[in-house]
């Protein structure tokens, strides 16, 4: 779930997953959730959205997460036993089966943003932090009382600072840097390369089979944010994760010449724009029922909406159900979202969306 930057993440409900089928390659997808540090590796420097930087002389031992994506990393990097908290915890059954059972155990500090006293309060000496200084996320700590807490703050920087990147996101790169970084900062450096080489095997068969893909044959697509609400349309900058993911999956986002993560547009922006497809920007609901109630929800919308329904996706049925977390949130599961949307798009060239 990002200042609007994450309109409609306020209206969400604790539900910032990362998730749709879980790690299935590679070395990444071991179920043990711990791993020791490695004291040599230190120290380990990390900067936030402004450049100013913080220090780890060792590897934390009590991490709080921010949301559910964070959580993820921390479980697949092996640091799981060292996590006493997170925001945004996971839907049911959102978590990939290998570390489902220890994600349920970890503490919910806060069933959206985590409240300013708990966290404070909480004991942590590290916050992996998904949202940084971002509008609409809640009052959050000032620098001078995570210092004066004892908590020192590592940013998943591909979506915290998404705001002020200084360029167009054209591929996952920046999550896989965010990846590295915790895994230096948390002492699973090893754990981390694995992860990191999961994905670009996965995103490298993606590239790979639409490697003759002509400019003209990418479709045009819209990401419709459907939590941001329905009267004014929050569309994904070139700025944003999702971008890049639409990007490797070989199709155009409609809104990439806007210079932001997101920017709010009009419907009549939309029709001039005339996507192929859209994905059905829905959050996890908490139940597979109720996500799927949620989608159906948001198609309808689009069908019956005068300003819509005559749209080349929505006339062709050319919608794609990828969660919103999935696409718009730094995570280990990027790569996957990549090859979901590939498959949807280009079923001639990218057979195999697991």
């Amino acid at each position: 779930m990002r200042p609007r930057p994450l309109f409609g993440l306020a209206v969400a409900t604790a539900l910032l997953v990362t998730g749709c089928s879980g790690g299935a390659d590679g070395a990444a997808k071991s179920t043990d959730t711990k791993a020791s540090s490695d004291p040599a590796a230190f120290p380990v420097t990390v900067a936030d959205c402004a450049g100013r930087e913080t220090v780890f002389d060792a590897a934390p031992q009590r991490i709080v997460a921010s949301n559910a994506s964070s959580l993820e990393m921390l479980l697949r990097l092996g640091a799981g036993d060292r996590v006493i908290g997170t925001g945004f915890p996971p839907g049911k059954g959102t978590l990939p089966p290998e570390i489902a059972e220890a994600g349920a155990k970890v503490p919910v500090l806060g069933a959206m943003v985590i409240p300013k006293e708990k966290l404070l309060g909480s004991g942590a000496d590290l916050y992996v932090d998904t949202f940084g200084e971002m509008g609409g996320m809640g009052v959050t700590p000032s620098d001078q009382e995570y210092r004066a807490a004892g908590i020192k703050r590592a940013f998943l920087r591909s979506t915290a600072c998404a705001a002020t990147a200084t360029g167009p996101v054209q591929d996952l790169v920046g999550v896989q840097s965010d990846i590295r970084s915790l895994g230096r900062v948390t002492g699973t450096a090893a754990r981390a390369e694995a992860l990191v080489a999961e994905m670009e095997q996965k995103t490298g068969a993606v590239r790979t089979a639409l490697s003759g893909l002509a400019a003209d044959r990418r479709p045009g697509y819209f990401f419709f944010d459907f939590d941001a609400g329905t009267k004014q349309p929050m569309a994904v900058g070139n700025r944003q994760v999702a971008n890049g993911v639409i990007t490797l999956a070989g199709a155009r986002n409609v809104f990439a010449d806007v210079d932001a993560d997101f920017r709010p547009v009009s419907w009549e922006e939309v029709v001039a724009r005339d996507p192929d497809w859209i994905q059905l920007g829905v959050r996890n609901r908490g139940s597979e029922a109720e996500t799927r109630a949620a989608y159906e929800e948001a198609e309808k919308f689009l069908r019956e909406f005068p300003a819509t329904r005559d749209l080349k996706a929505v006339r062709g049925g050319h919608f794609v159900r990828v969660g919103s977390e999935l696409t718009t949130i730094a995570g280990t599961r990027n790569a996957d979202t990549v090859r979901q949307i590939a498959a949807a798009v280009h079923p001639d060239l990218v057979k195999d969306a697991r």
